[in-house]
């Protein structure tokens, strides 16, 4: 699950996903229902869900995270309503994620919450196998790293030979200048 362009922009309803940027911001379009595009300055207060995160008692918890439980809670089924009542949403948020922290989570808070995960569910942006892959990605960048990191080492006998064929060249435009007195 890829957090990092699908966005929250303050004083606006929903999420948006980024399609491109401009030189005054961003061309976003909503998630959801109605898919329009719009355009966001940069003087809007713009955060990607990748920055967001939930206060719990231990530490803050990202909202991927956050996400991905509530997904393995429901069994990847829709949440309650963002329209509940104050009491079942944190009824709710007590059953998907326990260890929050009651003083500093507020219902609009959890209010937020819920409407986003049910929107990213609807477009398909939440499940189990992706994170899987992800993580099995890992590995492999670092083995490709540590195989650069080798070929490099071994390419510096090359980068003397490249300095040859640069000397090999100067004489060549001489003589094209010798040609054309």
């Amino acid at each position: 699950m890829d957090l990092t362009k699908i966005l929250f922009i303050g004083g606006k309803p929903g999420l948006y996903k980024m399609l491109s940027q401009t030189k005054n911001g961003l061309i976003v379009q909503s998630l959801g229902q109605d898919k329009k595009r719009i355009l966001v300055y940069a003087s809007d207060k713009v955060s990607t869900l990748e920055e967001i995160s939930i206060f719990t008692y231990d530490e803050d918890m990202p909202l991927k995270e956050v996400f991905q439980q509530i997904y393995e809670k429901l069994e990847a089924k829709e949440a309650i309503s963002h329209k509940s009542s104050p009491d079942e949403m944190k009824a709710f948020m007590d059953k998907v994620l326990p260890n929050y922290d009651k003083e500093r989570v507020y219902v609009s808070d959890i209010k937020k919450l819920i409407q986003w995960y049910n929107i990213l569910l609807s477009e398909n942006l939440i499940s189990l196998e992706k994170e899987e892959e992800e993580e099995e990605k890992k590995p492999e960048v670092k083995q490709e790293k540590e195989t650069k990191e080798a070929n490099e080492t071994k390419e510096v006998p090359k980068e003397k030979k490249t300095e040859k064929k640069e000397t090999e060249k100067k004489p060549k435009p001489k003589a094209k200048a010798a040609d054309k007195k």
